[in-house]
C-alpha cells in the first residue's frame, strides 16, 4: 500500500506534509520489520534533502526500537550533519551512542536500559549502580572508541570521573568508633 501511494504522489500532485507523512510511516513500517536495505532503499528515493531530512527526524522522534534508532542516528549524522544545530546534533549523536553501548549488553538486558538510550552516561551511571561491571568494561570501552574526535556534549574524562566517583563510593567504609570503657 506504501509503495501504491508512492505511485501515486509521482503521478499527482500532493501536498508536502502529507508526503512527509507517508514516507515517515513507510519508513518506520520499514524499520520496524528490521528490513534496514529496503529503508535506505527509500531514504535514497527521496529527491528533496529537506523532506529526507523532515521524515528522518520525524521518524527518530517517535522513539522506534533501538535497530531503527541506531539506524536513523546514524543515517542523520552521516547524510545531514551540516543541516542540524549543534543542540540536535549532540542529541542525535548521544542516541547514536547509547544505542551502540545498548547494543553491547546481553539482549534480555536490553529493554531495562532501553529509555536512557539517548543519555549514555547516565546509562552508564545505571549500570555501575546495579553492580554490572562486566557490562561496564564493554560499555566503557565502547564509548572510548565513539569519543574519539567526537564532540557531543560530554567527553572520555567525564567518563573517567564518573568512574573514579563510583570507585571512590566502593572503598569507602562507614563505621563508628567504638569508645573503649575501663
Amino acid at each position: 500500500d506504501y509503495e501504491l501511494c508512492e505511485e501515486w504522489g509521482h503521478l499527482y500532485p500532493v501536498p508536502r506534509e502529507d508526503l512527509i507523512n507517508l514516507h515517515r510511516e513507510h519508513l518506520l513500517h520499514l524499520l520496524e520489520m528490521g528490513d534496514m536495505e529496503k529503508a535506505l532503499q527509500l531514504l535514497q528515493r527521496i529527491e528533496d534533502p529537506g523532506i529526507c531530512l523532515a521524515i528522518s527526524e520525524q521518524s527518530l522522534d517517535q522513539h522506534p526500537n533501538l535497530a531503527a534508532s541506531h539506524f536513523l542516528a546514524d543515517y542523520l549524522t552521516a547524510h545531514f550533519y551540516v543541516n542540524l544545530t549543534t543542540a540536535r546534533r549532540h542529541e542525535i549523536q548521544a542516541l547514536y551512542m547509547g544505542s551502540k553501548v545498548l547494543l553491547t549488553l546481553p539482549e534480555v538486558s536490553r529493554v531495562n536500559y532501553f529509555h536512557l538510550s539517548s543519555r549514555p552516561l547516565l546509562m552508564l551511571e545505571q549500570l555501575l549502580m546495579n553492580m554490572k561491571v562486566d557490562w561496564v568494561a564493554a560499555a566503557v570501552q565502547t564509548l572510548h572508541q565513539l569519543l574519539t574526535g567526537q564532540e557531543i556534549g560530554f567527553t572520555v574524562e567525564d567518563i573517567d570521573n564518573l568512574l573514579s566517583k563510583y570507585a571512590e563510593k566502593a572503598l569507602s567504609f562507614p563505621f563508628a568508633l567504638k569508645e573503649r570503657r575501663s
